[in-house]
């Protein structure tokens, strides 16, 4: 929907018994950038004040999959109709900032703001209401986990900038990203997504190797893991440091990781190592 356009809020008068919106402005507008760009995603929203039949929803989701230049490659959400989310989609957004908890059967995807209050630029906007690192590297890290994608929002100013506090934040992402990344791209989620006993270690996997993402350093800088099933030949390493860890079994199960010793520093440390085992179940 566009909040101030007449055509909508005359539908909107009408309870939506008629479409002038629709039939004038967004289905010659979806067909054209269909036609014209051939996306890989159509990401719809907006929808929830009216029902999939006023939005011809159904219509265009045939054509788009079976007729439109794109029809065996394109990939869309769930947002096309009052009550089509987490429902209906190639993937599910269900709500804003939506986090499952347990590993969902349907491919989803959270997608979240960099400005914690807001998904346009706000000029207002302070320093505590942006996420910091350790919450992006938290929501990539739990979101992978589960198996879904990860959606994080900038709003550029109305000049089309982004302005210096995300590209900040976002280059942040992506020097851990640079490090950390074969824990996160083309993973598959593991049998176990995160140690019961805490939220701060969530597993990924790739093929045999299965990742260890742990958010908090330990004070003994002992890293405990009883969710893998160690064997002789496990190897153990960590993402970004050279050479292979010691490890040993941990009385019941599990493993017991001993950490590289890491210097005192007056700065933060960052959030978010990543353990990779080799040879475990």
């Amino acid at each position: 929907m566009e909040w101030f356009n007449p055509l909508y809020l005359a539908d909107k008068q009408n309870d939506f018994k008629t479409q002038s919106f629709v039939l004038k402005k967004t289905m010659p507008e979806l067909y054209d950038l269909v036609l014209k760009y051939k996306p890989d995603l159509i990401w719809s929203d907006g929808d929830w004040e009216a029902p999939d039949s006023y939005w011809n929803s159904t219509s265009f989701l045939a054509w788009l999959y079976n007729d439109s230049p794109v029809k065996d490659t394109v990939v869309v959400n769930d947002r096309w109709g009052r009550g089509c989310s987490c429902r209906h989609g190639g993937f599910y957004n269900c709500a804003d900032k939506y986090r499952p908890g347990t590993l969902p059967e349907h491919k989803w995807e959270m997608c979240s703001s960099l400005d914690r209050l807001s998904w346009g630029y706000r000029s207002n906007m302070s320093l505590p209401e942006v996420m910091d690192e350790m919450s992006m590297i938290e929501e990539l890290v739990q979101t992978v986990s589960l198996g879904g994608n990860y959606l994080l929002n900038v709003g550029p100013t109305k000049e089309g900038v982004i302005v210096p506090i995300f590209q900040e934040r976002l280059l942040a992402l992506g020097r851990w990203l640079d490090t950390n990344g074969e824990a996160i791209y083309e993973s598959q989620p593991w049998r176990v997504q995160m140690e019961n006993t805490t939220d701060t270690v969530w597993y990924t996997s790739k093929g045999p190797v299965v990742f260890a993402i742990f958010l908090l350093w330990p004070l003994d800088s002992v890293l405990h893991l009883s969710s893998p099933i160690p064997s002789p030949g496990t190897q153990v390493t960590l993402l970004g440091f050279a050479g292979t860890l010691e490890w040993q079994k941990q009385p019941g199960k599990g493993m017991l990781v001993t950490l590289p010793y890491m210097l005192p520093s007056p700065v933060p440390p960052q959030s978010g190592w990543v353990v990779k085992l080799e040879g475990v179940k």
